[in-house]
């Protein structure tokens, strides 16, 4: 069982620039199109949990459904899935332990946490067992950050860490309890 956080990073810390976008994580050139890991990622998982932001930005990707995993959308204003996307994504809400209880009650036990809101709310709520992170050599100066603030430190074991392209550096750490 375990919460997983996999994103990319500047190397300022910031998950989107100052307008919310996401078109620097491309600025890597990558003509192989490496996944960077990322399939072998989600055979980790049983599932997504995302907040309603990412889930938003996701739905304006001009490509497939990126997931081939069960999506749970964490909203409290969102008051249904988009008919073009109600096969993809499901709506939750409710305290994290809340959320977390129903998903282990249905059998999804290793979670894919994606989206800053919700990033940070796991990390306030000691609720992150593993990061992968992925950092671009770009600094972007502001914007939305991976991190926020917390009532105590979170300490976490280095684990190991990959380079792509001679430029991608993904370094995964576990939380030591």
């Amino acid at each position: 069982m375990a919460n997983i956080v996999y994103i990319g990073t500047s190397l300022d810390g910031y998950i989107a620039d100052k307008q919310g976008g996401l078109d620097w994580l491309n600025s890597i050139p990558n003509p192989e199109q490496d996944d960077f890991g990322f399939a072998n990622f989600m055979n980790r998982i049983d599932a997504v949990v995302m907040g309603r932001i990412t889930f938003e930005v996701v739905c304006g990707f001009d490509c497939p459904w990126p997931y081939s995993k069960p999506v749970f959308v964490l909203s409290q204003t969102l008051n249904s899935i988009p008919e073009a996307f109600q096969d993809k994504a499901e709506l939750v809400s409710g305290s994290l332990q809340t959320v977390l209880a129903q998903l282990h009650d249905r059998g999804y036990w290793n979670l894919y946490i994606d989206g800053g809101r919700t990033i940070q709310e796991f990390f306030r709520q000691d609720l992150v067992d593993e990061m992968i992170i992925s950092t671009l050599p770009i600094l972007l100066g502001g914007g939305v950050p991976l991190f926020g603030e917390l009532a105590q430190p979170l300490s976490f074991q280095y684990l190991k860490t990959d380079v792509y392209l001679n430029a991608l550096v993904k370094s995964h750490y576990r939380r030591i309890r």
